[in-house]
Order: structure tokens, then sequence, then C-alpha cells
């Protein structure tokens, strides 16, 4: 059943769009209340408003922390109409029953990011906001609530259709709730730090908004779902489509890991995915040689794969990824041209993404949550003038670059993990292993048997192929690499295999103890060995 307006209350923080809303219903018949700043708004734009004091005839106090809060307000939005007793208190009362609540609360989180003072960020703690959007939903079977202001046009159809009906107060209200859960969430866990002192807070919260029943999970036989968070703008979970298929949820796990991947570098870098784990990683002067020398890792593996760029994709980029089966590309954008070609792909998933770069990491357990700080990656050079040279001689300059790229690159293997890297470029990565020896194996083994030669220049013009390079297999790719290892070595087994390969630099953790043992054999090999202190597990 439709409801029509005859009465409503604005108070919003976002004046826009508001004035063409409050005409809509002033045209339509409806009396308008409104609070301070809103009221002055809509009264300048010649339209008739009531103000809030001239309702509850006491006045707007404490400079304006109370306005709304009283009976004459929250009676007409919470009255049940549907019960006779109601009505005959509000007729006792003198209260009027108002039918549309149109509200959105202070900027809390704006104002924590902008780094305001404590008590900045207090006076933009919303009371009153938050109670009536609260009211409004509970009592939807007579009442209408908006808190998205990018609604209004839906208001002003609604309007001019007699109201919202049932299903669309019930939309209204759910989306009020989740929008007051996830405001008080934000403040729960800015108070716990600020005026507790936690590192961690108390409690973490929500909202999460549904934006799309995906096909299925990761099998056939799962149901999934994907939701943005409230207040986020960027991410994956709000990238633009430009072409191809719809996501799927391994999609979205994969090119999630993929950008991770790539944005771990400042210089431009692509990242090739598959089942969460790079199939090669690479940094150039281009963001096409990036993804040549990526791809050249193993072209075998990438069969299938994802593939996430920093930087605008190029035609030179599109020409060598056309002729590959990829499932999903994903860049901050497209030349015009980039993107003309790859959407002759039909099937292949373009997608445009702002990447966020949140703080926390988030994993549901049975019956609880883990929360940890990201593994971050720290600028370009800062993290090796912290490491310590135990082995051989100081590397020289191209040297620390590898093995700095490797370290950085490694961030993205899941653990066991070992990762073999020449020239900004991956060449070896031994991933998920159950021990260290057989990831320092595996790296080894792919290095030597999957990798292949590619062009110094790109040429776009001369085909498919020669744009990828050429289909040579490189043997002993691992004979002359730098290596990482996310994790210390428990035994001197697996840097044994490295050293045996003619791997030349390695950076580990260090913190075993069998240090020792490692190190004198890396000394014995004249293999440069730097310990970073830190490590980069991934499960």
């Amino acid at each position: 059943m439709k409801i029509p307006f005859k009465r409503a209350i604005l108070s919003v923080y976002y004046k826009d769009g508001i004035i063409d809303l409050a005409k809509a219903l002033v045209d339509s018949g409806c009396e308008i209340i409104s609070t301070g700043s809103t009221a002055a708004v809509i009264a300048d734009a010649g339209l008739p408003v009531t103000a809030v004091p001239d309702i509850t005839k006491f006045p707007e106090c404490f400079d304006g922390r109370v306005k709304t809060l009283h009976p004459m307000i929250h009676g007409g939005i919470l009255a049940n109409r549907e019960l006779e007793s109601h009505r005959s208190q509000m007729l006792e009362l003198g209260i009027s029953p108002i039918d549309l609540v149109v509200v959105n609360l202070y900027p809390f989180q704006e104002t924590v990011a902008a780094g305001s003072t404590i008590a900045e960020c207090i006076e933009q703690i919303d009371i009153g906001g938050p109670t009536m959007i609260r009211a409004a939903a509970k009592n939807h079977r007579s009442v209408a609530v908006v808190v998205d202001p990018t609604m209004y046009a839906n208001v002003v159809h609604a309007v001019q259709n007699g109201g919202f009906d049932d299903a669309d107060r019930r939309r209204l209200a759910s989306a009020a709730f989740a929008h007051t859960a996830q405001y008080d969430a934000a403040v729960a866990q800015w108070t716990s730090k600020q005026l507790l002192g936690n590192e961690s807070p108390e409690y973490v919260g929500g909202a999460w908004i549904k934006k799309a029943d995906l096909r299925y999970g990761e099998n056939p036989h799962q149901k999934a779902v994907l939701y943005t968070r409230t207040g986020s703008t960027t991410g994956l979970a709000h990238a633009v489509q430009l072409g191809g298929k719809e996501m799927s949820y391994n999609n979205y796990q994969d090119v999630d890991a993929a950008i991770r991947a790539a944005y771990d570098h400042s210089e431009p870098a692509v990242a090739v995915v598959k089942h969460a784990n790079p199939c090669g990683v690479a940094i150039a002067d281009s963001i096409a040689q990036a993804h040549q020398r990526a791809h050249a890792c193993d072209p075998q593996s990438a069969y299938g794969g994802v593939i996430a760029a920093n930087r605008e994709v190029t035609l030179e980029m599109a020409q060598q990824v056309k002729p590959i089966f990829t499932e999903v590309i994903a860049a901050p954008s497209f030349e015009d041209a980039a993107l003309q070609m790859l959407q002759t792909k039909k099937n292949l998933r373009i997608l445009k993404v702002q990447p966020e770069a949140p703080t926390f990491d988030h994993k549901e357990i049975s019956g609880g949550l883990l929360v940890q700080e990201r593994d971050c990656i720290n600028a370009p050079g800062d993290a090796a003038k912290n490491w310590q040279l135990v082995a051989g001689a100081p590397a020289d300059e191209a040297t620390l670059r590898d093995l700095e790229f490797a370290w950085r690159a490694i961030r993205s293997v899941r653990s066991n993990a070992i990762l073999l890297a020449n020239d900004g470029a991956t060449v070896g990565i031994g991933m998920g292993q159950v021990n260290r020896v057989d990831s320092c194996r595996l790296s080894v083994e792919r290095a030597n048997t999957l990798g292949i030669a590619v062009e110094s220049d790109v040429d776009t013009a001369g085909g498919a192929q020669s744009a990828i390079g050429s289909p040579t297999v490189l043997p002993e790719r691992a004979r002359g690499a730098v290596a990482a290892s996310d994790a210390f070595f428990p035994f001197v087994d697996g840097f044994q295999v490295l050293a045996d390969a003619g791997v030349r630099a390695v950076v580990q953790p260090g913190g075993s103890i069998r240090d020792e043992e490692v190190i004198k054999a890396a000394q014995e090999a004249g293999v440069t060995m730097y310990l970073t202190g830190a490590r980069h597990f991934a499960h």
C-alpha cells in the first residue's frame, strides 16, 4: 500500500539536491518541517518551511546539540498508526504524523580522516540524526526514510506517484539501519582508540550492502554474493567493468591478489596471477615491457590467469595481451585504442579499478574474526637500508635492486615461498609448499623449464607472437638470478638447492636456530646473503 507524503521532516548535512526535493514536496501539498541550516536553505529558495521549534515550542539549544529530540517530533515518527490507542494518543497530545524522514548525518568519518582534534571529531558525532533514522526505519510500515542523497530523484518520483509502497519502505528501512550501524561502528572504533588509548578497538563492525549475486562460489554448488562496504568508493568491489562476462567469485579473489602484487611496486609493474598466486611479476620502464617480462616468467601457467597493471594499459600492452587467453585484466585506466582492441575479446573481463589500501586484514574463523595489520611494503630503498650482510661480497647496485625487487614481490606469494628474479622480473616461483626445501626445488625447476625468451624491444606491429616474445625456452634461468625467501631457512638443504642452481645472492629474514649453518654454507658457496629481520608469510 502506498502512503502519500502529507508531512515530511528534512534535516541534512549535505544540501546538494535538497531544494529540488523540497520543491516537489511543496508542489504536492506536503508540509515540510526542517532544522537549522536546512530550514534556512529551503526558506532562502522561497519555499514554505516549518522550523522544528515551531512544532516543539522549545528552542534549538546547546549550539544545536538538541533540536529534534522531542515527543512532538518522535511521536509523529514512531506512533503505530495501525493501533487505535496510538491514534487516540496522537490526537490527545496534539501530535501530527510524519510520513517521510530525509536525514543524512554529520561527517564524522571525514572529520577523523582530515586529522581533526578529538574535540572537533566529538562534535561531529551525530545524535539526533541517527535517532530519527532508526525511529523511521522501525516504523517503516507507515514512514519512509531516506539517508542517501542519490535517492532524492526516487523520492520525487514517489511524490508524483502517491508515495512509496510497502516493498520500497522495507528496502529504505534496511538501508537506513545499515547506514546507522556503519556510522555507529566507526564511532565505536574511534572512541576505543582515542578515548581509551587502545590500539586494537574493543569493537569492530561495519555495514555491507549487497551489490550483486554471483554465479556461484569457488565451486558450482556454493552460492556467492558480492557486498560493498558502506562509505567506500574505491577498491575492487567498486571496479567499473568495461567489457567481458560477469565476474565470478574466483575472479574477484585472483584480481584482488594481482592488484595488490602490482601495487607493491612504485615503478610500472604488472602481475599475472593464477589461483591467487603470481605466475610472474615484473617492473620496467613501460607497462608494456613490464607485462611482456611478467608473462615470460611462466606463460604456461598464465593461460587462463588474470593480469593487473599499476599504470594505464597502452595499445602496446593490449596487443600483447590479445593473443593470450586471459580471464581478467585490471588497471587504473586504458588508452582508447587499447580498450577498443581488448573489447574485441568478448569473454575478457576488463576492469577499471581505483585501488584501495586498507590498513588491516580480516579473516573469519569459526566463532570469531582474526584481524591483523596488513603486511605493507616499504618505499623503494627503505627496506634494504636495514638489511644485514652476513655472507659474500656486498651486492653491487644492480644486484641490490634485484634483491629488493624480489623481496617486495615475494610478499604476494603464498607460503612457503621462494622467488627467483633477474633484472626486475621474476624468473621462477616456488609457492604453497609444506616445507621450504620443496619450494626451493620448485622455484629452480620452474625457472629452468617454464620461461621463454623475450625481445628486448616490443614489436607492436609484428603480430601476436613477436609482441610476447620468442617461444624459445630459456634453460638455466636460475643461474645468475637472485633469490628471496619469505621466511628463514630451517635447514641448510633449502639454501643448498639454490646455491647448486647458481643463484648469486639471497635475501631472507633470518632467525633460525641454524642460521650459522646456513650463513656458513653461503660463505663457502660464495653467495651474497642479506638478512632482513622481517618476514613475509602469506597463508
